[in-house]
């Protein structure tokens, strides 16, 4: 067997092309939520699986769903050995708004040591890294040390509806021993991290009707109803200016932290307060205040709006009372609540919470449920002291703020530990302008997922 130096040195010595499929890849708009980009999203699938063919997976594919395909590829040549489930998604978000970039979403251009492109932190830099680091084992061993099995979607940006379809009904496809997922960020590019707990997502549209018609201000204010103004008032009640969400089942099922994450939140030796206020470009955090940020980010639910659409918003004036108004919201929600049972409890909260004179409606546009896995088990040690070999500090356990749904239903059907070792950064801006990736992130992350592969070998 080639020792971890050779490996890396391999890794090295070829980053720069790997960096520069990572440029082609990242270049294809694979845009899950819009329709046209599903040429897109298909040209980025074959692209990910001629790759995974270039390495040397036999029969690497792609796998017709009714949206976009899933790629598939195994490498099966030890009787002896573990069997690791690589996940990851290829679609991206859309780039609205176009104009805050400042170079163009889909022209990836590196500067001050990063890659700046739509995908390049979320995810498709990570994929490549986890690549990369297969393709360093296959070089230089001659073979990989594991069972390796990847499965990558293209609409996790969309709901994930095709691989939550698949993954139950292919459990003897997908069985491994444990499943590695990159899609997560450290803490500090100096201070790794694993995540040990996501929150799930309820992502929901509230539609509130009027008059049949819109009315004129003049002849009908102060009499008609205006959907707007009840949203905003229907909003305001289901979570005030103190951030507390009136939901009350909701909070009822928020579990107890232990002793240990609520010293480590309250303590914080990391910082992580001044941190995010640098990283928003605040000077105030808001929420609850009575818990400390890391709790507020990790643990407990959330309520945000996303949008709120009705009326008249153009140029000029037009006094309009609006027939409909409507707004999209999510609940960010503690791992393992079950989002359409909380969609039953926000539904409840709404019809309470309404102000008379209105008909309401809300749709369930998609649901994921949270995760959580217990630190102490072979293969996150084995993660842990990968991210030490390669940064020289020891890990922090986290939980994470964001969703994988995935997450939960791999660890539901598979009974495979999920390890959560992703190499974004807090400041990578994914879902907005200007994501970016490290390149710096990129050489530690590939050589950390070598040494982790190497760990598991019995």
């Amino acid at each position: 067997m080639a020792t971890a130096q050779a490996r890396n040195t391999y890794l090295d010595k070829h980053q720069d092309r790997f960096i520069e499929q990572l440029l082609q890849w990242l270049a294809i708009p694979s845009i899950s939520t819009l329709s046209e980009h599903k040429d897109d999203v298909n040209k980025a699938a074959d692209w990910v699986s001629e790759r995974l063919t270039a390495i040397g997976f036999p029969n690497a594919k792609t796998i017709s769903t009714k949206r976009h395909p899933l790629v598939y590829a195994e490498w099966l040549a030890h009787n002896n050995q573990p069997t690791l489930l690589i996940y990851g998604h290829y679609d991206v978000q859309p780039v609205d708004p176009i104009d805050e970039w400042d170079s163009p979403p889909f022209q990836p251009t590196i500067r001050n040591g990063n890659i700046y492109c739509r995908g390049a932190s979320d995810d498709k830099s990570q994929i490549m890294l986890v690549l990369a680091a297969l393709e360093a084992w296959v070089k230089e061993d001659g073979a990989l040390p594991i069972n390796i099995k990847i499965l990558l979607e293209g609409e996790e940006e969309a709901g994930g509806a095709s691989i939550a379809e698949f993954v139950p009904k292919n459990p003897e496809l997908l069985q491994a021993d444990a499943v590695l997922i990159c899609d997560t960020h450290m803490l500090h590019p100096k201070q790794p991290s694993l995540v040990t707990g996501l929150r799930g997502v309820l992502y929901t549209e509230i539609a509130v009707t009027g008059a049949k018609t819109d009315l004129h201000s003049g002849s009908y204010g102060g009499v008609a109803p205006n959907p707007i103004h009840a949203l905003c008032i229907l909003i305001n009640r289901l979570k005030g200016e103190d951030g507390v969400i009136q939901i009350p089942e909701l909070a009822a099922a928020i579990p107890i932290p232990s002793v240990a994450e609520k010293l480590f939140w309250q303590e914080d030796p990391l910082h992580i307060e001044a941190a995010l206020k640098t990283e928003m470009g605040v000077t105030e955090l808001v929420g609850e205040t009575e818990y400390p940020p890391l709790e507020r980010i990790g643990l407990r639910p959330t309520f945000e709006v996303h949008g709120i659409r009705g009326g008249f918003t153009g140029e000029g004036a037009k006094t309009v009372i609006p027939a409909t108004a409507m707004a999209k919201v999510s609940l960010r929600l503690p791992a393992d609540l079950d989002p359409n049972k909380v969609f039953t409890w926000l539904e409840k909260a709404v019809h309470h919470n309404m102000p008379t004179g209105y008909r309401v409606q809300l749709t369930n546009l998609h649901a994921g449920k949270g995760f959580s896995i217990q630190s102490d088990n072979h293969y996150i040690r084995a993660a842990a002291e990968a991210l030490e070999s390669i940064y020289g500090t020891a890990p922090v356990f986290m939980r994470e703020g964001g969703s994988i749904p995935i997450a939960s239903l791999f660890n539901e059907i598979l009974k495979a530990p999920v390890v959560l070792m992703g190499f974004g950064l807090p400041d990578d801006t994914i879902h907005a302008p200007n994501e970016k990736f490290s390149l710096e992130q990129f050489n530690k992350g590939m050589k950390t997922v070598a040494e982790f592969l190497g760990r598991l070998t019995t």
